[in-house]
Parts: C-alpha cells; structure tokens; sequence
C-alpha cells in the first residue's frame, strides 16, 4: 500500500482510460501531465484560488512543468496522484506530484511543477497573495 495520503495534503484517485494508450501499449507520456493537471486543480479548489481570481484577476499561471517516468502504466488499472507546495520565493512555488499504481504496487512517475503568481489585468507576474499563503499553510498544517 503506498502513502501517499501521508505525504501529500491532496490525494485524488482516478481510473486509467483506454484511448489514453498509445502504439506502445502503454499510457502515453502525454497524458501524466493531465494527471498532474488533475490534482493541481484539486489543490487549487481547496485553496480557493478561483474565488480569488474571480475577485481580484490574480491567480497562478504554470511557469514549467517536467515528469520523471518510473514505470509505465497500462489499462486497466487504477491511480492515486498526490500533490504538495514546496520551495516558497516572492512570486513562485514548486509543485511536486506522485503517481502511484495500485496495479503495479508502486510509483509510476514523479513530477513537479513551478507555480508563478500573475496579475492577469496587468499581465505581469506578481506576489503570492497573503490571503493565498494561509489558506496553503492551513491546507498543509500536517505536512512537513
């Protein structure tokens, strides 16, 4: 069993598609962005980020992002993909995910992305919002 709930203060599950495979019988290397993608929004809803946005057009924006493959997935099985911030400056964080494989037993991939805060009204990068930090900090309270 893995632990990454342990880990990570947002866990989602989803079950790997079909018509994500590729010519090489496996989940395309395309896709594991998605997953990351999937569990980024997760965070973000849990922080009211898109409440925030809608208030004051400042909200995050992926400045980079890079997987490391560890083993390669395949229909049918079933996903746990964690994520936590990391690695606070000024006006960015690191977001690092896990894919983890409950068919496989174990870590498909690991990743990370960099979170760059952007005055969408003024197109220009930006501070973490104060109020964006507290709710990061409460969400994560038990994670180092």
């Amino acid at each position: 069993m893995n632990d990454l709930n342990a880990r990570f203060p947002v866990v989602i599950s989803q079950d790997l598609v079909w018509g994500d495979m590729d010519a090489f019988a496996h989940i395309n290397n395309t896709v594991y962005f998605r997953y990351f993608e999937d569990v980024r929004i997760e965070y973000f809803k849990r922080i009211k980020v898109l409440e925030y946005m809608n208030r004051t057009q400042v909200g995050p924006i992926l400045a980079s992002a890079r997987c490391d493959f560890r083993a390669p997935l395949t229909f049918p099985d079933r996903i746990q993909v964690g994520t936590i911030a990391t690695d606070f400056e000024a006006k960015r964080f690191t977001m690092k995910y896990e894919v983890h494989s409950e068919g496989l037993g174990k870590v498909a991939a690991k990743g990370e992305g960099t979170i760059v805060y952007y005055d969408y009204a003024n197109k220009r990068s930006c501070e973490i919002p104060a109020e964006i930090l507290a709710s990061i900090k409460t969400l994560q309270t038990d994670y180092a």
